[in-house]
């Protein structure tokens, strides 16, 4: 009786195996149809970036990154999802549930009374108008 897989000799095997070896152990993209390979962008077509115009900050000036993006941040880091919306008295009770530090809750405390903030951005523009 004949078996399916011993129609090659050992030494033919490995020399078929070390044929395939770079696509199945090559460079990301070996083994796909050449089609989904991505073609480089056309002399008329803009390059590629993960940053488009090198700007992380998303266009503002002081966006991620900067210190106030950063004061935006570390505001934002203790204020609870359930907070929101709420209004100055909410915000402050997450805060003191957080441990937040003594600047944070300052900042909380110079909110308008009355208002209700949707979220994090909103009280930070309303306290102090947003400087850091």
């Amino acid at each position: 009786m004949e078996r399916g897989n011993s129609k090659h000799g050992t030494v033919l095997d490995e020399q078929m195996a070390q044929e395939v070896r770079g696509s199945i152990q090559g460079v990301a993209g070996g083994r796909a149809d050449e089609w989904h390979t991505p073609e480089p962008p056309g002399e008329d077509q803009p390059r590629v970036t993960i940053a488009p115009n090198g700007d992380f900050g998303r266009g503002i000036p002081d966006g991620v990154g900067s210190a106030q993006g950063e004061a935006l941040s570390r505001f934002g880091s203790f204020l609870g999802r359930s907070a929101f919306p709420g209004d100055r008295a909410a915000l402050e009770a997450s805060a003191r549930g957080m441990n937040a530090p003594d600047d944070v809750l300052r900042r909380i405390m110079s909110l308008p009374e009355g208002r209700t903030f949707e979220n994090t951005a909103d009280a930070w523009h309303a306290s102090e108008g947003g400087t850091a």
